[in-house]
C-alpha cells in the first residue's frame, strides 16, 4: 500500500513538473512571435544609381582661331601669326675702295681730320671706324666707312690729337644696305673733300690714281648688282 501510493505521487510530481515546463516553453514562444509582431516593418525604396560623370575629355585642340562673320555665313578661320621678322643681314659679296694718301713725309693730322669728317657726316663706332649712316645723325643703314690705310686700321677717338696717318681708305660693301649710287656718290664726294682739305692724292682699289674711266667701272659693279 505505501509502495503504491510513493510511486503516484513520483507520477504526479513528474506531471506536474512537465506541465511547468511545457507551459514555460509556450509562454517564450508566445512572447517572441508578439515581439516580432510589433517590429514595424520598413519599405526600403530603390535607390537611384548616380551616373558616373568623367570631367576630362579629350578635345580636339583648335589653335587660336578668330571668327570672321560675313552677312549670312559663319566661318572660323585660323588666326595668321603677324609675328615681325627681322630682315637678314646683307652679305657682301664685292667691295668698292677709295683710298686717299697723302705726299711722303706729310701725314693727315687727327686734330684735323677729326672734325672734317664729323662735318661730313661721319659718327665714330665702337669698333674703332667711322660709319657714314643714311642720316647724318647717326640713324638707318650704314652706307660706307672710314678707316686709316695702315694696320690695324682703327682710330683712337681719345688721341686724335696726338694721331698721324699717310693715308685712309673709304669702302662700301656690294650689295649695298642703302641705295648703291647716292651712297657712291656721297662716297666719291667725300674724298675729294679730305684729297682737297690734306692735298692728297685719290686712288682706286689698286692703289692707282682714280680717273674717270676708273669711275665709271665702279658705277657699272654697282648697276650690276642692282639690276642682278
Amino acid at each position: 500500500m505505501n509502495d503504491e501510493l510513493r510511486w503516484v505521487l513520483i507520477i504526479i510530481g513528474a506531471l506536474l513538473i512537465g506541465g511547468v515546463l511545457l507551459h514555460g516553453l509556450w509562454s517564450i514562444r508566445k512572447g517572441d512571435k508578439d515581439k516580432i509582431a510589433t517590429i514595424p516593418s520598413v519599405q526600403q525604396e530603390p535607390v537611384a544609381a548616380t551616373p558616373v560623370v568623367n570631367e576630362t575629355r579629350d578635345e580636339p585642340d583648335m589653335g587660336n582661331i578668330s571668327v570672321s562673320i560675313d552677312d549670312d555665313e559663319r566661318r572660323v578661320e585660323p588666326e595668321q601669326d603677324h609675328t615681325e621678322q627681322s630682315p637678314k643681314a646683307i652679305e657682301p659679296q664685292d667691295y668698292i675702295i677709295v683710298h686717299i694718301q697723302t705726299e711722303e713725309g706729310i701725314p693727315m693730322q687727327g686734330s684735323v681730320l677729326l672734325p672734317l669728317v664729323l662735318t661730313l657726316g661721319f659718327k665714330y663706332s665702337e669698333d674703332g671706324f667711322f660709319n657714314r649712316h643714311e642720316d647724318t645723325a647717326g640713324n638707318g643703314a650704314v652706307l660706307f666707312r672710314l678707316v686709316n690705310m695702315f694696320n690695324p686700321g682703327t682710330f683712337d677717338i681719345d688721341n686724335m690729337e696726338q694721331f698721324k696717318t699717310e693715308g685712309v681708305s673709304l669702302f662700301m660693301t656690294l650689295p649695298c644696305e642703302g641705295e648703291a649710287l647716292p651712297a657712291f656718290n656721297m662716297l666719291h664726294s667725300a674724298a675729294k673733300k679730305i684729297a682737297d682739305e690734306f692735298g692728297a692724292q685719290i686712288l682706286d682699289h689698286e692703289r692707282q690714281p682714280l680717273d674717270v674711266a676708273q669711275v665709271r667701272q665702279y658705277v657699272e659693279k654697282i648697276r650690276e648688282f642692282e639690276s642682278a
